[in-house]
């Protein structure tokens, strides 16, 4: 079995230890993520590494240096998913990791390595991404800590249930980190459209999201004429063409209106309130700014023409996330080295890797998505993408040891 087979093979059989019988779905500090950490544990020690579980819940196996005082290369993602999920999404980059430290066994190395399989990152159980990472850095606050999920379980409690101490969490931060570097599936269609397995993130976009309510009339739908009409929904239908229109002609930018709830939702009802999703996402905070500022006015311009009042609520506002730019360029190496196209991306997707990168240097690396098919039961790699990915990892490794081995 070469290394893409094992890796492959591995998130496969993750992908059967579920809290759901038929589908893949695994959520923070849940009993089917207690069985996974098992499993992957038993692989890290395999591999070599030493094991143990962070109060955030997240696996980590380290291999230390020979050098004590060194600094410690991070490669991680995630092992929680989405409801019914694919086998890729996180798990494959905790399997990659784990299969480039294994290939290095016998290299030493000026600096620790630890792989992390954080415990969550999508958000599912307490409606808050990234807890994982957010340990590991230091970010995880009291208000974090007393979110709860739909049963009241606070993110306390769930800690101390698992069997773990939140007053621990400090001793989940990587204290002398030198670098982080993610693997993850692209989630998109992007390097499928090209032919290429591999794409060097360099920027993680920002996001802002917003609930925008249209609050007109409900009234009679036979006996209402047309210029009498107070309708919400056609204010709301003029302003998501123009979401669309406005995000089109506008280069690095996506729009989205994901969600769309009418009241009273009857055939025979103009609608007296439509509650809407704005979704806006770009590399550059500026143009995702204005984006907002413009799609705004619109909506209100739609609203007042027919009298129908409009507001807004901002529900996320990220700003965009770059990776560094030192580990940015070694990584392009290490894809050069392999005999591949560097493909700079801008990751339109939330990672682990923007939680991180303010706090310690960080790279991420893309692999093909065929169908650009993410967050779905029949996500998929191919194998020799998987393959060429190590390949870029392990070369990654032995470029940043040559560069600290110089320092």
């Amino acid at each position: 079995m070469n290394d893409a087979t094992q890796v492959i093979a591995r998130c496969r059989e993750l992908a059967r230890i579920t809290d759901v019988e038929g589908e893949t779905t695994r959520t923070f500090l849940s009993p089917a993520m207690r069985r996974a950490n098992q499993l992957v544990a038993t692989w890290m020690r395999e591999a070599g590494l030493t094991t143990r579980v962070d109060a955030a819940g997240n696996l980590r196996g380290s291999r230390p240096s020979p050098h004590k005082n060194a600094k410690t290369l991070i490669l991680a993602s995630h092992l929680d998913t989405v409801p019914n999920a694919g086998a890729f999404d996180g798990v494959l980059g905790v399997m990659m990791a784990l299969a480039v430290v294994d290939s290095l066994q016998d290299t030493a190395l000026p600096f620790h390595v630890e792989v992390i399989a954080f415990s969550e990152e999508e958000g599912v159980r307490f409606g808050v991404p990234f807890i994982g990472s957010r340990a590991i850095v230091g970010s995880m606050d009291d208000a974090l800590l007393a979110r709860e999920d739909l049963t009241g379980t606070s993110v306390r409690a769930a800690i101390h249930t698992y069997g773990l101490d939140a007053a621990q969490l400090p001793d989940a931060v990587v204290p002398d980190a030198l670098g982080y570097l993610e693997f993850h599936i692209e989630q998109g269609p992007a390097l499928e459209s090209e032919g290429l397995p591999l794409g060097v993130v360099e920027t993680i976009a920002g996001q802002s999201r917003y609930e925008v309510r249209f609050t007109g009339v409900a009234n009679h739908a036979g006996t209402t004429p047309m210029p009498l009409r107070h309708d919400a929904m056609s204010a709301a239908a003029q302003w998501i063409t123009e979401v669309e229109t406005y995000a089109r002609a506008t280069r690095g930018l996506v729009a989205t209106v994901g969600s769309v709830v009418t009241i009273p939702g009857a055939g025979n009802v103009i609608a007296g309130a439509v509650h809407a999703t704005l979704d806006v996402r770009s590399a550059n905070d500026s143009v995702r700014d204005d984006a907002i500022t413009h799609l705004l006015n619109f909506a209100k311009s739609c609203g007042d023409s027919r009298g129908v009042a409009v507001a807004s609520t901002q529900r996320l506002a990220q700003a965009a996330v770059p990776m560094d730019f030192d580990l940015l360029t070694l990584l392009e190496d290490a894809v050069d080295g392999t005999g591949n196209v560097i493909r700079r991306m801008v990751s339109g997707a939330g990672h682990d890797a923007m939680i991180v990168a303010p706090y310690i240097p960080a790279a991420m690396l893309f692999l093909r998505t065929p169908r650009g098919l993410s967050h779905h039961p029949d996500e998929a790699v191919l194998p020799a993408d998987v393959q060429l990915g190590l390949d870029a990892g392990t070369a990654f490794v032995r470029l940043l040891a040559a560069r600290e081995n110089a320092r």
